[in-house]
């Protein structure tokens, strides 16, 4: 029979086995043990009695934990060891045990310690059967040794849930302190902390996040690993995490979507912990930054602006020399102690350096240790064929060179992988595009090593061990493992780059692009197409893509642009095409065609961004070069026309959009020769939206019907641009004041538009916003509130507060809280907008007037009438300006006017105002619409007020008969007039 638990047991730990050690002491505490732990370092504990004796001075058993440590000690210190316990044990073996956790044969000198129980390989719940009968250890109440695991630490052979985190390095050497104070960050701080680690590139930043990962893994569900040094790719990899998550994400504009389901996701959970690898500016990572207080976040720059984003910066320094020379005699077994000493102290315990150094003298068996490390001590670079640069040590340059020339004479295979690998993305070399490409797109030289298996995987397995590139791999066909990806340290690349010959250098780079052509779908709008574009935009910069004349890579990056767009990736999209704009213009003329398109995808991205005034300079100096081209094509000119209309009308200049969209209608009947074909049908959209801007809302319903019913014939009525025309046609219903028309088209619009992009897509987001628009104006305040707050949300979180679609949202969304009587949040929303309008559109545009007149509606509402007065002429005189006091927006601007002088004692002059505006509407949309009888409501109003009572009753009951003529009785229109309360106009900013 067992005897009864011991009092206590001493577990005896090296760091990188904290996850086993903090697991069996969880086993043991569970058992009725007290655990303690002692934790060694072994690369700075000498091997003496004392170091063993001292931990049995108090009651209770040794457990020694055997890792890797042990395993590769050299003999030297394996002996001392071995000595240690030879002393040792006669006396107290019978409190010492051993649990070994290494996957590696023991050293003979391990069997001083007697029976070492292996744990690796082992379910939980039997190896806590092994642990507690090595340690005579009897379960509670001799029941099973399972217990609940969701809350203890997991066991270390159990993978989190959701890891993507790479392998782990076993030769990974030291930083102890370190990584215990990261832990001591996160422990201490809890959830939602976040800390840098930070050094120059080499120092073993991404090692390092690597091996905390490693050890203290069983304290997540989730780690993410998220390469960050690119922003497209860092976006790529974070919005992955929402597939692994099985978040609900959209199925159309997907980018954004995933990224922001997967930050809400996080934000339910605890015990993740997310690393961004190589990030630069926190600015361009800002949005994959996890909100709210739950789970960790490291990461890994070389850069000091973080420390504004993180709660602790961790400054990572070179190894200490007892570090460096243990890493180096892991790395190669013909290093001595004194040797790898001597190595450490020539590249000044530099880690990337010593990594490859190490590797050099293990690749090259037959080398002289002593005159290699002479050579990169005392060496001159000029001493090898390499071009000296301020940017790399002398040590750097010396030790590459000779590399590099090592792989040239001795290696051929792996030296043009090298050389090829210098001109893609050094985070992620493209293996898999390499292999696909077709024999003929290759140099004659690369044909039998790219596509001979054997051949391939010999070069990487030796450009592996010769550079220290980290091989990831991946299972392929048949469970078979293959490498997935490869990565290439930035400085090394960089200096690989610089030391190819010219003509090397020219071979390498084409043979690159035609890597990236050979991979190009060119279908950028299609979904399933889009991980492809996110893995060959990050090589078209290296490649030199962006300034290749050949047409086959211009398509190729303007695709990338296009695809861009598509995902709503404008900022990325805005510096690929300025970069494609400025090289190509060098070597073609502005009116080439791949130009003009960079050109007008550069505008729609400045469009797109809310920069109104560089989007109109751009597409107006690209419309000149076209029209000026005697070779111009018409889709050429029709295009730059198309573009700049838009930029027109997010300008507020209406009618010079209304005439440049009818010159480019009319153009495209003559050129193309159909009203219905795709482009010619884009035009006459935008068109119709242009009429609607400028009030003319008959024409632009027409228009817009037509339209759609082109597009219905055409693609059928589940495609994005048919479902665009619809919402259009019922958001120019709505504006008639046919509510119930809109109402109806605009649910089943709305489905469709959930049913085929997705509730997350910017174009279901205005149909849900336009939606609610509709409930609004029928009165179902109640169904309208939680839709357009929700779509405002979304749109808050994909655009932030300052982008125009936000705005938008945020102006009608304030009125909506305004007629719930909520003043207070809608003042303040509303004053927000008018503000965010008038930074992005300054001081002149319609938007920022009519966002003015609001604020004085709902001002005048709190009862501040005075306050209200002037701001409400204020925003009619600048809505005047902008468009003319015949505008509909004039027109309702006059009315907020007139009940801002009535509340004021002004009647007088709101009734003079109330009958000018009238006339106004009367002539610009009839007598029968609601703007019209709401003015001659108020204006009714306003005459009982003066005394003037006959006339007023004449006018109220002619706009309450033409109201009931148009709405049941029971309408919120009619109701709201009858029981006479006060007409208003709200500003509502339309959708471009």
């Amino acid at each position: 029979m067992p005897s009864p638990s011991p009092e206590r047991v001493t577990v005896v730990y090296a760091g990188q086995s904290w996850s086993w050690a903090t697991w069996i002491e969880y086993r043991l505490a569970y058992a009725g043990v007290v655990p303690e732990s002692a934790r060694w370092d072994p690369l700075h504990t000498r091997p003496e009695p004392e170091r063993l004796t001292s931990l049995l001075a108090g009651p209770g058993k040794l457990l020694l934990l055997i890792d890797d440590w042990f395993v590769r000690f050299d003999d030297a210190r394996r002996q001392a060891w071995a000595d240690v316990l030879a002393e040792v044990m006669p006396r107290e073996g019978h409190r010492i045990a051993a649990l070994s956790v290494t996957a590696a044969t023991l050293p003979p000198a391990a069997e001083r310690l007697g029976r070492v129980v292996p744990l690796r390989g082992l379910d939980a719940d039997r190896a806590a059967a092994v642990l507690l009968d090595l340690l005579d250890v009897t379960p509670p109440s001799g029941g099973p040794v399972s217990l609940d695991r969701q809350h203890g630490p997991r066991f270390p052979e159990e993978r989190p849930g959701i890891d993507n985190a790479p392998r782990h390095n076993r030769d990974f050497t030291g930083r102890e302190r370190v990584l215990e104070r990261m832990h001591r960050a996160f422990t201490e701080g809890g959830e939602g902390t976040r800390i840098a680690l930070r050094g120059p590139g080499g120092i073993g930043k991404t090692q390092t996040a690597t091996e905390y990962i490693h050890r203290y893994k069983g304290e997540y569900d989730l780690v993410w690993w998220v390469r960050a040094a690119v922003r497209p790719r860092a976006r790529e990899d974070f919005a992955r995490l929402a597939d692994k998550l099985g978040v609900e994400v959209d199925t159309g504009d997907a980018l954004r979507s995933r990224i922001e389901a997967a930050k809400r996701a996080l934000g339910d959970r605890t015990r993740w912990l997310v690393v961004l690898d190589g990030a630069e500016d926190p600015k361009d990572l800002e949005a994959l930054l996890p909100d709210g207080p739950a789970g960790h976040l490291v990461v890994t720059t070389p850069r000091k602006e973080w420390r504004r984003w993180v709660g602790e910066e961790i400054e990572l320094p070179p190894f200490d020399r007892a570090e460096s020379v243990d890493f180096a005699c892991r790395r190669s077994g013909r290093l001595t102690a004194d040797s790898a000493d001597r190595l450490a102290a020539a590249v000044e315990d530099h880690p990337l350096l010593m990594d490859q150094t190490a590797a050099w003298v293990e690749l090259n068996q037959t080398a002289d240790i002593d005159a290699y490390i002479t050579r990169i001590r005392d060496g001159n670079p000029h001493a090898v064929p390499v071009v000296p640069s301020e940017e790399y040590r002398k040590q750097f340059q010396v030790a590459w060179g000779q590399t590099v020339n090592t792989l040239r004479e001795k290696h051929p295979n792996a030296y043009e992988l090298l050389s090829l690998f210098a001109f893609f993305s050094p985070d992620v070399i493209p293996l898999g595009l390499v292999q696909s490409v077709r024999a003929g797109d290759l140099p004659e030289h690369l044909v039998s090593l790219v596509t001979e298996p054997s051949s391939w995987n010999t070069a990487l397995r030796v450009l592996s061990e010769a550079t220290s590139t980290r091989l990831e791999y991946e299972q392929g066909p048949m469970d078979i493992q293959t490498v997935g990806t490869l990565r290439m340290h930035r400085l090394f690349h960089r200096f690989v780059r610089g030391h190819l010959g010219p003509e090397e250098a020219r071979q390498a780079a084409e043979t690159a692009r035609r890597v990236l052509v050979a991979a190009d779908p060119r279908r950028p709008g299609q979904r399933v197409h889009w991980s492809r574009y996110a893995e060959v935009i990050p090589h078209l910069e290296p490649t030199g893509a962006l300034n290749s004349t050949d047409l086959d890579v211009r398509a190729l990056v303007l695709n990338c642009i296009e695809y861009l767009r598509v995902r709503g990736e404008y900022r990325e999209g805005r510096q690929l095409s300025k970069s494609a704009v400025a090289a190509w213009t060098t070597t073609s003329a502005e009116t080439d065609p791949s130009v003009l398109r960079a050109v007008h995808q550069l505008a729609n991205m400045e469009r797109r961004l809310g920069n109104y005034a560089e989007a109109e300079r751009i597409g107006r100096e690209a419309l000149g070069r076209t029209t000026a081209d005697p070779e111009r094509s018409p889709i050429q000119v029709l295009r730059a026309k198309n573009g700049l209309g838009g930029t027109l009308m997010a300008l507020g200049r209406y009618d010079e959009a209304r005439l440049l969209y009818e010159d480019a209608v009319e153009q495209a009947a003559t050129d193309l020769g159909d009203h219905e074909v795709p482009r010619t049908l884009d035009i006459r959209g935008n068109l119709a939206i242009a009429l609607r801007l400028l009030g003319r809302y008959e024409e632009s319903l027409a228009l817009h019907r037509e339209v759609l019913e082109a597009y219905i014939a055409l693609s059928g009525g589940r495609d994005p641009a048919t479902l665009d025309a619809a919402l259009n046609t019922a958001w120019t219903l709505r504006l008639l004041g046919r509510y119930g028309e809109a109402l109806d088209l605009q649910e089943l619009n709305f489905r469709l538009h959930v049913e085929v992009l997705g509730r997350n897509h910017a174009q279901a987001l205005l149909a849900q916003h336009n939606l609610a628009l509709c409930l609004r104006r029928e009165g179902a305040n109640l169904r309208a509130r939680p839709l357009m707050r929700e779509a405002r949300e979304r749109m808050l979180r994909r655009h932030g507060s300052g982008h125009p679609e936000t705005l938008m949202l945020s102006t009608d969304y304030a009125m909506l809280l305004r007629d719930i009587g909520e003043f207070d949040e809608a003042r303040e929303l509303a004053e927000s907008a008018h503000a965010g309008y008038v930074r992005l559109l300054g001081d002149s545009h319609p938007y920022v007037a009519g966002a003015l007149d609001n604020c004085a509606l709902i001002q005048g509402d709190q009862g501040d009438s005075d306050g209200a007065l002037p701001r409400a002429e204020r925003a009619r005189a600048g809505m005047e300006r902008a468009l003319s006091t015949a505008h509909l927006w004039s027109i309702g601007s006059a009315m907020n006017t007139a009940t801002a002088l009535a509340r004021t004692g002004r009647l007088e002059r709101a009734v003079a105002l109330g009958r000018d505006a009238l006339a106004r509407a009367r002539t610009a949309v009839g007598d029968a619409h609601v703007l019209t009888l709401n003015l001659a409501a108020g204006l009714a109003q306003d005459l009982e007020a003066a005394g003037q009572h006959e006339e007023a009753e004449s006018v109220r009951r002619e706009a309450v008969h033409m109201l009931t003529e148009n709405f049941f009785e029971e309408h919120r229109q009619v109701r709201y007039m009858l029981e006479g309360r006060r007409p208003y106009w709200d500003f509502e900013p339309q959708m471009l």
